[in-house]
This record gives structure tokens, sequence and C-alpha cells, in this order.
């Protein structure tokens, strides 16, 4: 009779029905992690794009002055201080379609007569005398819409040969225009 009880037991186990499973909980959503915003595209006739470039170069920017159709802007770094002047923006100070820079070097004393010697032999870079009888060195170049991050820095990397050669043409004016030909 044990046995025959046996697959009784089993057909009664069978008949019930199933523990239910718990039901499912949704797993907690995680936050996907917030991207900061794209980047505006860089606009090489915009002096922020300009300002952007030196400040991550460690440059101090500010912004001196505006009048119509132009922006002036100060900065200050390890490598020299001088100005930049964007010309031909709209009244928004956007759309610039030139910009200038300008760096005092010193007292061109023995350089004076030779400033107009130096200039023939740069291609980029001038330099004159102000009133005062301080040296200046200035780069310029026209901007054009579509201009690249790359451009703008390029400019900026010319800007810093205009104040080395600058500078040396200042340091020994008859030696560099001996070795500029």
């Amino acid at each position: 009779m044990a046995l025959a009880v046996a697959p009784l037991a089993l057909l009664c186990l069978a008949a019930q029905p199933l523990p239910k499973a718990a039901p499912k909980t949704p797993a907690p959503k995680v936050a996907a992690p917030k991207r900061p915003p794209p980047a505006a595209p860089f606009d090489i006739q915009t002096p922020q794009g300009f300002i952007d470039l030196l400040t991550q170069a460690g440059a101090t920017t500010r912004t001196a002055d505006r009048a119509p159709g132009s922006v002036f802007i100060t900065v200050t770094s390890k490598a020299a201080n001088f100005s930049l002047q964007f010309e031909g923006c709209s009244p928004q100070g956007r759309a610039c379609r030139a910009m200038l820079l300008d760096a005092p070097l010193g007292p061109a004393a023995a350089a004076g007569p030779r400033l107009n010697a130096f200039n023939q032999t740069s291609v980029m870079c001038r330099l004159y005398q102000d009133t005062a009888g301080v040296a200046h060195v200035v780069y310029s170049a026209l901007l054009f819409e579509g201009g690249r991050r790359d451009d703008a820095a390029t400019h900026l990397l010319a800007w810093q040969g205009c104040l080395s050669d600058g500078r040396d043409f200042l340091r020994d004016p008859a030696g560099y225009l001996a070795n500029a030909a």
C-alpha cells in the first residue's frame, strides 16, 4: 500500500498550483550622465573665439572698449602684454573682418632709423615707433567666414613669431638685419 500511496502523493503535488513568483519590481532607472551642451561652432570672425584660445593658453583677457564696428581687447600673458583690435564688426561685436595685434617692445632709440629695413624683411610683422619713442610690433589679418579654430591658432602662432622677431631686432638691429637677407 505504501507503494500505491506514493504515485497518488505525486499526483497531488503535481495538481497543486505552483507558487507565484514574486512580482518583478522594475530596476531603478539610472539617470544618464549629463553631457555638457555641445560647443558652439568656432567662428573666427568673433572676438570670443580668440579670447577662448588665449585663455586656454593661460592669458588673461579683458574687453577694453567698443566703438561702432570695433572691439578692443587687452591681453596679459607670460609671453607678452598686448592689445587685440577687431575691425569691421557688426553692432553686436561679431562678424569682424580684420584684426590687429599690437605690443609695445620698449625704446626704439638705436633701432629707430632701421625700422623700415626690418619692415622690408618681414612678410607678416611690422614695427613702428610711437610718439613717445617706443617701438611696437604689429600683426594684422583679414578674417573670413568659415575660418576654423586651427586658422585662429595659426594667427596666434604667427603673432608669437612677430613678438620674437621684434625683440631680436631691438636687441641687435644691425645683427638682425645682417641675417635677415
